[in-house]
């Protein structure tokens, strides 16, 4: 091609900006190269050929660069002039010739065993550390890999699948579209898809109408006389009281023998969930960290929270709400502790149970059979009005498809995070 006859190149590509008296000429910087789609562009038109010819616009764009400030005009080297915004890497992916590193946040999930139920396909989680879950697999491994030609690049598919166990869900489960591209002609660069936070509601409506009542609080452990709006998985707070404390019960204390969800105001219904159990054991703290009893300046009442969940079997595709209902057994009894009078939550760090208030002795028979010595009459059975769970917007990290190129641009610290992993594993 011939470009003197479109324009003097020289006076473009090399040339110096103009240098006042005093000042120092600065050297003009080039992007090292521009990724060029074999599908717009034809091999064919940068072969040498015969004789001359003029140089067409599209080849302009490509061979006649501007200087830096006049980058911003040209749409096809507008990455090199200015980076993107540094965004949350909730998931992150490597691709390699042979091989595909991907790691997700922990805090991206609400249960404590979401590796359980998370795959790259159908290959499980292999590593993990307080901050990620690692996935890291050979191309050759029978994941479930599938790969799709096309006229720019070699792409392997794989789905990132997440599927809650357990009878209760705390989140919902996802299927996450992920994509490494192995260019065929030209240099590659990195690019993909990052996650957005969105949030969620879920209604509910405690009323007191018995004489032992269950209320609901705010994160500060103030009654809530209204309706509020929460998420799936969030904290919901309650406490269980005389609903006339007259304060003559100081030498007595206030005891959650058990607690359970249901779907129908009937306590005999099924499905069931239990969150306490055995006596005054949070038995929910051993699947998720909300779930616990909490100190209060009178022992006459007792404070827990539970995080908000729906039942998995009653998911319907017409509804995106679930109505549940609180129902638990309490009693007041002597301030002095037993195996059948406590409040002890499940330490998830230490593995085991501890009091609230004194000897975490009394927590032993957590894990087998805690006696009852109250007769039947002392305990009460109370039960909460209904509220909602909505699921149009459940409120967890949302985490959109991810496409990253082989060997292209990847933040340092990931890949060296990523290949130790990987090399500890082999």
């Amino acid at each position: 091609m011939d470009a003197d006859r479109d324009g003097d190149v020289s006076s473009v590509i090399g040339r110096a900006p103009p240098v006042g008296r005093g000042s120092k000429p600065t050297m003009p910087s080039f992007p090292e190269y521009v990724r060029l789609p074999v599908s717009k562009y034809s091999i064919k038109a940068f072969k040498p050929g015969k004789g001359h010819e003029p140089l067409p616009e599209w080849a302009k764009e490509i061979l006649l660069v501007p200087f830096p400030s006049e980058l911003k005009n040209i749409p096809s080297v507008e990455a090199a002039a200015a980076p993107k915004a540094l965004r949350p890497k909730y998931l992150e992916m490597l691709c390699h010739i042979d091989r595909i590193y991907v790691r997700i946040r922990r805090e991206v999930f609400k249960s404590t065993e979401a590796y359980k139920g998370l795959k790259l396909g159908k290959c499980p989680v292999n590593q993990g550390t307080k901050d990620h879950y690692y996935l890291l697999h050979l191309l050759k491994t029978d994941c479930g890999y599938q790969l799709e030609s096309k006229p720019d690049y070699l792409a392997i598919n794989i789905m990132l699948n997440y599927v809650p166990s357990g009878s209760v869900i705390r989140e919902l489960p996802f299927n996450i579209p992920l994509q490494c591209r192995y260019h065929r002609l030209f240099h590659s660069y990195k690019i993909g898809f990052y996650p957005k936070l969105k949030g969620g509601t879920v209604f509910r409506a405690l009323q007191p109408k018995q004489s032992v009542i269950l209320v609901p609080l705010d994160a500060s452990g103030n009654v809530i006389t209204a309706p509020q709006t929460y998420t799936l998985g969030q904290a919901m707070y309650f406490m269980a009281k005389k609903a006339n404390d007259t304060g003559s019960s100081e030498n007595r204390r206030m005891y959650i023998n058990k607690c359970f969800m249901t779907a129908s105001q009937n306590p005999n219904s099924s499905p069931k969930y239990v969150v306490i159990n055995n006596q005054g054991c949070m038995v929910d703290g051993k699947q998720s960290h909300q779930s616990k009893f909490l100190t209060s300046s009178s022992k006459i009442v007792q404070k827990f929270t539970v995080g908000a969940f729906i039942f998995k079997d009653m998911i319907s595709t017409s509804s995106f709400s679930q109505q549940l209902y609180m129902h638990c057994e309490v009693s007041m009894g002597k301030l002095t502790l037993s195996s059948s009078s406590k409040a002890c939550n499940y330490d998830l760090k230490n593995k085991r149970w501890e009091e609230i208030y004194g000897d975490d002795s009394v927590c032993a028979c957590c894990e087998t059979t805690c006696p009852t010595i109250q007769p039947r009459a002392s305990r009460k059975t109370i039960s909460s009005p209904s509220w909602q769970v909505d699921l149009s917007n459940d409120g967890s990290v949302h985490i959109e498809p991810l496409a990253v190129d082989a060997d292209g641009v990847v933040d340092s610290d990931m890949a060296d995070d990523l290949e130790n992993y990987w090399e500890d594993e082999e």
